[in-house]
């Protein structure tokens, strides 16, 4: 539920100030010495074809060429990513194991304590590497055009609407209850197996709202088959510019963004984990990298891996207070 530090691929003078920084890193880094030394396996914990993979597998090639040694990805799927964390998390610190982390990665354990994982206790954050708002959209018959014209109508019916997800614990789900709970207002959650019928049962009517990536949704926005009121940044997305950002909403201190990042178990080396950042800091200012991140509504992200922590931390702990205010009982997924 926190901001990461974005770079703008329109602000030339920061973008070659960070293309320095890169280089520097790059250059003055301590490498572990023989690592490493078997492939670098990237575990994405969704399956083939999705935008993680497609993120994992960007990322996997860019490390091969700049490391001149194997990085793979391997798909291992299941309670929201909840199985792919456990396996990495149980993995040997030695680097050669990497976790492909995004929004689930904090809202599953928030939301389900036997996730089987704790995103802070179990990991050491590597690197940011992407992040970018997701979308608010609504039945197009909905009679409401903005966000607070939304909030206003919840209110007039409470319970009268509802709204679908990819399922239970998932950001979709949560970004949700956040709103409900900062508005007071009550709207009813239907789960769902996956954002694309959760979708197709807004379109149809059968739902009024959903939230989901600017990707997942946009096609239907630009084909009026969906109306966006907002994303979920306080300033508009590139990607969707005639879309208000949370501030022309009302609640400009609402930000909440899918992101990608790399984490390791917990005791992998610290010269190892400096080695994957430099390289990190590369990857996301190589042209093609900005090219696709752009496609994908996203913006570059990068840091220490300090600060990938502090995110980390914010995120889950606010996905905690919302799940505890939301009074939310998840048993399984």
């Amino acid at each position: 539920m926190s901001s990461f530090t974005r770079l703008s691929l329109r602000r030339r003078p920061v973008l070659q100030a960070l293309v320095a920084v890169a280089c520097v890193a790059a250059s003055t880094a301590t490498w572990a010495e023989g690592w490493p030394s078997r492939p670098v396996k990237i575990v994405v914990p969704f399956a083939p074809g999705a935008g993680t993979d497609a993120m994992g597998r960007l990322v996997a090639a860019k490390l091969s060429d700049l490391f001149k040694a194997s990085v793979v990805v391997e798909n291992r799927t299941g309670a929201s990513g909840a199985i792919g964390a456990q396996e990495v998390a149980k993995a040997a610190p030695d680097g050669h194991t990497l976790l492909l982390a995004a929004a689930p990665f904090t809202t599953v354990p928030a939301a389900l304590p036997s996730a089987g994982y704790d995103p802070l206790a179990s990991f050491v954050p590597v690197g940011m590497i992407a992040q970018g708002p997701l979308v608010w959209a609504v039945n197009r018959d909905v009679p409401a055009n903005t966000l607070p014209e939304l909030v206003a109508l919840a209110r007039q019916q409470p319970g009268g609407l509802n709204y679908g997800s990819a399922g239970v614990g998932g950001i979709n789900h949560l970004v949700l209850e956040s709103l409900k709970a900062r508005t007071r207002t009550f709207i009813t959650h239907i789960p769902y197996r996956g954002i694309a019928p959760a979708t197709l049962d807004t379109i149809s009517g059968q739902l009024q709202l959903l939230t989901g990536t600017i990707p997942a949704l946009a096609p239907h926005i630009r084909e009026g088959k969906l109306k966006a009121l907002a994303v979920t940044s306080p300033e508009r997305s590139p990607a969707l510019p005639q879309v208000p950002g949370m501030k022309e909403a009302g609640m400009p201190d609402f930000n909440v963004l899918n992101y990608f990042a790399l984490v390791a178990p917990k005791g992998t080396p610290d010269a190892v984990v400096r080695q994957i950042n430099a390289a990190l800091a590369q990857v996301v200012l190589m042209p093609d990298v900005k090219e696709r991140l752009a496609k994908d509504a996203l913006e570059p992200a990068t840091g220490t891996p300090a600060q990938l922590g502090q995110f980390l931390q914010k995120d889950f702990e606010g996905w905690q207070r919302v799940v505890q205010q939301q009074g939310l009982k998840i048993d399984a997924f």
